[in-house]
C-alpha cells in the first residue's frame, strides 16, 4: 500500500513597486540555483505564525530587511514537477502566492544589498509586456513565429473533453487577426510560451523537447517564480482598474505625471495626457495639496494626493485606463 505523500505550504511574494517610469519586483539570489533570481520564498509554521500572511511578511523582511504594506493572496501552484526534484523526490511543495505592494525608498537600497535582495526591471522577465514605446519587436522577431508554428502542430487529446484550440488561444492571449490586445492577459501569454517550450523553465521542468529560440525570451527565473510573477502582474493590471491600489505605490504627495508614470508602467501601455487627466479627475481620486513642486523648465507642478473619502463613497473605485 503506498504511503501518503508528504506535502508542505511555502509561500511566495511578489513584491512591487515602481521607481519613477521602472517597475520593480523584489528579488533574492541563491547559489545553489546558479545566482538565478527568484521572488521571496518561506515554509508556513503554524506553530509560529497563526495566519499565513504573518508568515509571509516575517519571511519576506528576514530574507530582504523590508518591511512589506499592502498584501493580497494570488492563487495557490502546486503542479508536479514545479521544483525539478528528480522522481518528485522529497516533500512536495505547495506554494501560496502573493501580491504585496511597496514604495521603493533608496534609503532601504544598503539593507536590501547586505539581505541579498535587490529590486529588478520587472519587464527584463517579461519583455513582452512592454507596449509603452509601441509594440515590442521581441514579438514578431521570435515569439509569434514560433508559436504560429506550436499552434499548427497536430494537438494531443486533452483528458477533459474538448478545449479551446492552440490557435483560438494564440490569437485571445496576443490580440491577433480581430481580437484587441488584452493587457491583463499576462498569464495567459506565459503559459503558451511555456506549453510550446519557448521559454528556459520548460525545458528544465521536462516539460519540453527543446524549442527554445534564437533569442532570449526575457530572464529565467527560479523554479516557477516567473509564473507567479506573471500572476502578480495580471492581477495587479486588473486591479488598478477597481480599486485604488495605485497609491499604495505612490508618495503622499505627487504630481498628475507622477501618477500617470506610474499607471503607464504597471499597465505597460502610454496613455494620453489629458485623457488621463480627464480620468483622474472624473474618478475623483485625488485632491490638491494646495502646494506645488518646482520643475527644471515650465511652470511649477501642483502636488495632490489620494482622497481617502472616495472608500465611503463608491464601491469600486479605481482608474479604468481603456485598451489601446
Amino acid at each position: 500500500m503506498a504511503s501518503d505523500p508528504q506535502i508542505e505550504v511555502g509561500l511566495n511574494a511578489a513584491v512591487v513597486a515602481v521607481n519613477g517610469a521602472m517597475p520593480l519586483i523584489l528579488t533574492v539570489t541563491s547559489e545553489r540555483e546558479r545566482m538565478r533570481d527568484g521572488l521571496p520564498f518561506g515554509p508556513f509554521d503554524p506553530s509560529r505564525h497563526r495566519t499565513m500572511e504573518a508568515s509571509l511578511r516575517d519571511s519576506v523582511e528576514v530574507q530582504t530587511a523590508l518591511k512589506i504594506g499592502y498584501v493580497e493572496q494570488l492563487y495557490t501552484f502546486g503542479d508536479r514537477g514545479r521544483q525539478r526534484h528528480p522522481g518528485e523526490e522529497g516533500p512536495h511543495m505547495i506554494s501560496v502566492g502573493y501580491l504585496a505592494l511597496t514604495r521603493a525608498e533608496k534609503s532601504s537600497e544598503d539593507r536590501l544589498r547586505n539581505a541579498g535582495a535587490r529590486w529588478r526591471d520587472w519587464y527584463a522577465y517579461l519583455p513582452w509586456e512592454d507596449w509603452r514605446d509601441g509594440r515590442p519587436a521581441i514579438l514578431d522577431k521570435a515569439i509569434l513565429p514560433a508559436l504560429t508554428s506550436w499552434a499548427a502542430l497536430p494537438e494531443p487529446a486533452s483528458p477533459y473533453g474538448k478545449s479551446q484550440s492552440r490557435r483560438t488561444r494564440l490569437r485571445l492571449a496576443f490580440g491577433l487577426d480581430d481580437f484587441p490586445f488584452d493587457e491583463e492577459r499576462v498569464l495567459e501569454r506565459y503559459e503558451l510560451l511555456y506549453e510550446a517550450g519557448l521559454i528556459e523553465e520548460a525545458i528544465e521542468d521536462g516539460n519540453a523537447a527543446g524549442t527554445l529560440t534564437e533569442i532570449q525570451l526575457g530572464q529565467p527565473m527560479r523554479f516557477d517564480h516567473r509564473r507567479i510573477m506573471a500572476t502578480a502582474l495580471a492581477r495587479l493590471r486588473g486591479k488598478i482598474k477597481y480599486r485604488p491600489v495605485v497609491f499604495e505605490l505612490m508618495p503622499g504627495e505627487f504630481t498628475l505625471t507622477e501618477l500617470q508614470t506610474t499607471v503607464e508602467a504597471i499597465s505597460g501601455r502610454h496613455l494620453h495626457k489629458q485623457n488621463f487627466r480627464r480620468l483622474v479627475e472624473g474618478a475623483e481620486l485625488v485632491e490638491p495639496t494646495g502646494e506645488t513642486i518646482a520643475r527644471a523648465s515650465g511652470r511649477p507642478a501642483a502636488l495632490f494626493r489620494f482622497r481617502r473619502q472616495i472608500l465611503d463613497e463608491r464601491p469600486a473605485p479605481g482608474l479604468k485606463v481603456g485598451g489601446r
